[in-house]
């Protein structure tokens, strides 16, 4: 039987990027779109021409009850998550100075409160059945900060916090929890930075002198998911060209 893989917040960019590697994997690949997305449609349909049948979900992350549902009517649809990729995350940037209690909490709420929602419903049948696999998307601005992100920065950090302690919980059960931290890729939100911006601001902070692909982090989420990474848990894997090290 196929392992059932969810990937929050997998239609466009990273996410999608790691819905096809794992369904290229052989995965069952579900993922989930924010309600009222109107294109979710057109994505699964472009999917499917390209010979991907993926299952989708509407589910608010930030929102405790949407996610028990999504969770249930996955189990319900497809069987018990074995996978959980918690990809879904947006950004308020603004220095500290302008930032209102709204922009902190709607940063909190969709890429911290998520990781919880969206685990607590998968966690313990995980461990029932002995296997399971959580991994956790951050950010290299999560370890070293940035400018005009202490809301983004606090959220990312704080997912790993919570890697490791529920690493600690789970860890004699077959189940593995896990960070990756990616750097600047070349997602449709970064290439959308001005060229000049990237060339005299981002990529000489890097010093592999590029960005990183989609398809490079989607790689490490598979092997994070594999039966080889059976015996890593608890880490923070940092995928950003030597930008941050530590």
């Amino acid at each position: 039987m196929k392992r059932i893989a969810l990937i929050t917040g997998g239609m466009g960019g990273l996410g999608e990027a790691i819905c096809l590697k794992m369904a290229a994997l052989g995965y069952q690949v579900a993922t989930t779109y924010s309600p009222g997305n109107s294109k979710a449609g057109e994505w699964l349909a472009n999917m499917e021409q390209q010979g991907h049948k993926f299952y989708a979900a509407a589910c608010d992350v930030a929102d405790y009850d949407s996610a028990q549902q999504c969770i249930a009517q996955i189990a319900k649809d497809l069987g018990p998550v074995d996978v959980l990729v918690n990809n879904a995350g947006i950004t308020r940037d603004m220095t500290f100075k302008k930032m209102d209690k709204a922009n902190w909490d709607a940063v909190m709420r969709t890429n911290l409160d998520s990781v919880f929602n969206m685990t607590k419903p998968v966690c313990d049948g995980m461990t029932e059945r002995g296997w399971g696999r959580i991994i956790n998307i951050s950010s290299v601005n999560g370890q070293k900060g940035a400018f005009g992100q202490t809301n983004y920065s606090a959220a990312k950090a704080g997912m790993h916090g919570f890697t490791k302690a529920l690493a600690l919980e789970v860890a004699r059960r077959g189940v593995t929890v896990n960070t990756i931290s990616p750097g600047y890729i070349g997602t449709k939100m970064v290439m959308a930075i001005p060229e000049e911006v990237l060339n005299t601001k981002i990529i000489p902070q890097i010093p592999m002198g590029r960005l990183g692909k989609p398809e490079e982090v989607a790689g490490l989420v598979a092997y994070l998911a594999s039966d080889e990474a059976a015996f890593l848990t608890g880490a923070n894997i940092a995928i950003n060209g030597g930008q941050h090290m530590f």
